[in-house]
C-alpha cells in the first residue's frame, strides 16, 4: 500500500513541485487557498482551506483519512510572505503571517497525531531568512526562525514514537508562476556560490529525501538548500 503525503500550499511553486515529486510513489493530498489547482494527476486530493483558520486543521486531516485511510508524511509548505516595515504596525496582517507559517503546522500535527505511526515524517519548509534577516519583512523571518525551533522541539518530543521532524530552508527560488525581474535574478545569482537561481524541483528533491526511508536516522535538522547563497 502506497504511503500517503499531505502537502500544504500545493497548487503552485515549491508546493506543487513537492506534490508532483512525491506523487511518483505516494498517494498525495494538497491544500490550496486562492490558487485553484489544475493539471495535477486526477487522483490527487485537493482541499481548499485557509490555514489561518484554527478549525481548518481537523477538517483537512479528516478529509485525508476519509479518502486514503492513513497519513505518513506531512509537508508544511504553505507560507505567507508579507512586509512588516518598522514604520507601521498592522497587527492583523502580522497575525496572519504567524498563523500560517508557525501555528498551522502545530495545528495539523495535533489533528494528525492519532493517525501517525512509527516511520512517519514531517518536513517543514522554512527559509534562509530564518537566519538572514530580510529587510522590511522581519516578522516573516522571525516566523521561519520560530518554525526552525519548533522543528527541533517536535523532533525531540516525537522521537519516542519513531516520528521524524525536519525542515528544508530554501534560498532564492524562481517560481515559474511568478517570475522575478531579470535584474533581481542576476543579483541573487551573484550572491550564490553555484552561480544559478534555485528551482522548485531543487527543494522537492530535498523534501523527498527527508521524508523517505533513506533518512531514517535524521531528525531535528534544518537542511539549507540555497546553492550556497550568501556564503
Amino acid at each position: 500500500m502506497a504511503k500517503v503525503a499531505l502537502v500544504t500550499g500545493g497548487a503552485r511553486g515549491i508546493g506543487r513541485a513537492i506534490a508532483e515529486d512525491l506523487h511518483r510513489d505516494h498517494d498525495v493530498a494538497i491544500t490550496w487557498r486562492t490558487t485553484i489547482p489544475d493539471g495535477l494527476a486526477p487522483n490527487v486530493l485537493t482541499i481548499q482551506a485557509d490555514l489561518s483558520d484554527p478549525d481548518a486543521a481537523p477538517a483537512i486531516i479528516g478529509k485525508v483519512i476519509e479518502r486514503f485511510g492513513r497519513l505518513d508524511v506531512i509537508v508544511n509548505n504553505a507560507g505567507l510572505i508579507a512586509s512588516s516595515p518598522k514604520e507601521t504596525f498592522d497587527a492583523a496582517a502580522l497575525h496572519d503571517i504567524l498563523d500560517v507559517n508557525l501555528l498551522a503546522p502545530g495545528a495539523l500535527l495535533s489533528a494528525a497525531l492519532p493517525y501517525l505511526k512509527t516511520g512517519a515524517a514531517i518536513v517543514n519548509v522554512s527559509s534562509v531568512n530564518a537566519v538572514l534577516p530580510p529587510r522590511d519583512a522581519s516578522i516573516y523571518g522571525a516566523s521561519k526562525a520560530a518554525l526552525n525551533l519548533w522543528t527541533r522541539a517536535m523532533a525531540k518530543e516525537l522521537g519516542d514514537f519513531g516520528i521524524r521532524v525536519n525542515a528544508v530552508a530554501p534560498g532564492a527560488i524562481e517560481i515559474p508562476e511568478a517570475p522575478r525581474p531579470a535584474d533581481l535574478i542576476e543579483a541573487f545569482v551573484a550572491e550564490t556560490a553555484l552561480g544559478r537561481i534555485g528551482m522548485p524541483e531543487d527543494i522537492a528533491r530535498a523534501v523527498r529525501f527527508l521524508a523517505s526511508d533513506e533518512a531514517p536516522f535524521i531528525t531535528g535538522e534544518v537542511l539549507t538548500v540555497s546553492g550556497g547563497y550568501r556564503l
